[in-house]
């Protein structure tokens, strides 16, 4: 990583304040160029800019961090600039001028605090989701393994398997001596906490499922107010409601925040077996596989006919009584009755399969390589060849290593560190 890059790490201009990053081997040579001086290490300083033809481009503080105890883990300073557009352009236009410099791509500088063991793999992941986290629960969880706590429990797992294989290898090296035989009893406890604690790891509620949201579907036969009630939780007129059977032809989805959880809200076709076109009969297959993948299912259908474990709604309360003896809830798209309570459920039921406030849940990535590393040991026994167990040991090891990414491809870096934005 020889080039220097810069790029605009605030938000779009016009702004009060812009912030120009600049990370790289040539960025107090950059500073001096524009500021005249490379100013106190870590502390802003008010510094006119110039253009190497001696123009007056801003007044902006000037910040230099000399690596490696930066953010990126190499030579770094920050220009604070107005935050207008020709402000902008003129100081990016002139660090785009100067010899080994260049913009920066996506995600750039959090790249290379990668590369430069600042941030592992982990933490990498989870500064993407809290970028892009929209809801409170989303921003816990991300801030949890922003800071590291997810990647110190990877770390104490590796270093208890570490401890562990050692006793395995002393084992071999010393297995015809007459003091080194079986492999202790503490082995196999202490090993077995540790699977026990990889097992509860994988079988919590992941982490893509609170950035995504968790999926609710309306569900039931048609002209039932499934569309009714799906504008009702979303407060707007997203879907196209009338008497007439059959309106709903398509799935329509709408990610929504209730009470700081993610939902993506889903109106489905109305589900039954005769009178259908050949239109509303694609509309009514993708209605079953929606009511498949749904975390929760509101069904608004006769009682006891929807899918099992389905919340079930007496919808129209305000117009007839309710036709379930054992409604979960009954509402009214036109009144708003019920509708708040519903809101209340449907939030409740959400956090019981959602991480927990500030828990760092795993993602798919982090999931198969937890998963492999169970996978490796999970079968080791105590009359087990020692050769074996060791190499059990250590593909396990690696796999914790591949957690943290230690050992990671570079599709799998592009891939992630292409969902940051330019300038972090």
């Amino acid at each position: 990583m020889a080039d220097t890059i810069f790029a605009l790490s605030s938000g779009a201009p016009p702004a009060a304040i812009a912030v120009v990053r600049i990370s790289g081997p040539c960025a107090d040579a950059a500073v001096m160029r524009l500021a005249g001086a490379l100013p106190e290490a870590r502390k802003a300083s008010l510094r006119s800019l110039q253009s190497t033809d001696g123009r007056m481009l801003d007044r902006a503080l000037v910040l230099w961090f000399p690596g490696p105890r930066t953010a990126t883990g190499e030579n770094l300073a920050e220009l604070h600039c107005h935050g207008g557009r020709a402000v902008v352009s003129a100081i990016e236009c002139e660090l785009a001028a100067m010899d080994g410099l260049r913009r920066a791509e996506p995600g750039e500088f959090t790249r290379r605090a990668f590369a430069n063991g600042v941030i592992d793999l982990a933490e990498a992941e989870g500064l993407g989701d809290l970028l892009s986290a929209e809801t409170e629960l989303q921003r816990r969880a991300a801030q949890s393994a922003v800071s590291g706590s997810l990647s110190a429990k990877v770390e104490d797992w590796r270093s208890r398997l570490l401890s562990l294989s050692a006793l395995v290898e002393a084992q071999l090296d010393f297995e015809d001596e007459d003091d080194v035989g079986t492999l202790p009893d503490m082995f196999h406890v202490e090993l077995s906490e540790l699977l026990e604690e990889w097992i509860s790891a994988l079988n919590a509620p992941r982490a893509e499922r609170l950035r995504d949201g968790v999926r609710v579907v309306l569900a039931g036969p048609p002209n039932t107010g499934k569309s009714s009630l799906f504008n009702a939780l979303l407060d707007e007129g997203a879907a196209i409601v009338s008497a007439e059977a059959g309106t709903t032809r398509d799935v329509i989805e709408r990610p929504v925040a209730l009470g700081g959880v993610p939902f993506v809200l889903v109106d489905t076709a109305g589900l039954r077996e005769d009178g259908a076109g050949e239109i509303e009969r694609i509309g009514i297959d993708r209605a079953r596989a929606q009511v498949e993948r749904a975390d929760i299912v509101l069904w608004l259908g006769e009682e006891g006919e929807g899918p099992e474990g389905a919340i079930e709604i007496a919808a129209r309360s305000d117009i007839q009584a309710s036709s379930k003896a054992t409604a979960d809830y009954e509402v009214s798209a036109v009144t708003g009755s019920g509708v708040s309570n519903l809101i209340e459920g449907l939030i409740s039921q959400a956090k019981s399969i959602l991480p927990q406030p500030g828990e760092a849940a795993l993602n798919s990535r982090q999931s198969s390589a937890l998963s492999n590393a169970l996978t490796a040991i999970q079968g080791v026994e105590s009359g087990d060849d020692a050769l074996l167990t060791a190499e059990r040991m250590r593909i396990a090891r690696l796999e914790l290593d591949r957690f943290l990414g230690r050992h990671s491809t570079e599709d799998m870096l592009d891939a992630l560190f292409g969902r940051f934005c330019i300038g972090k």
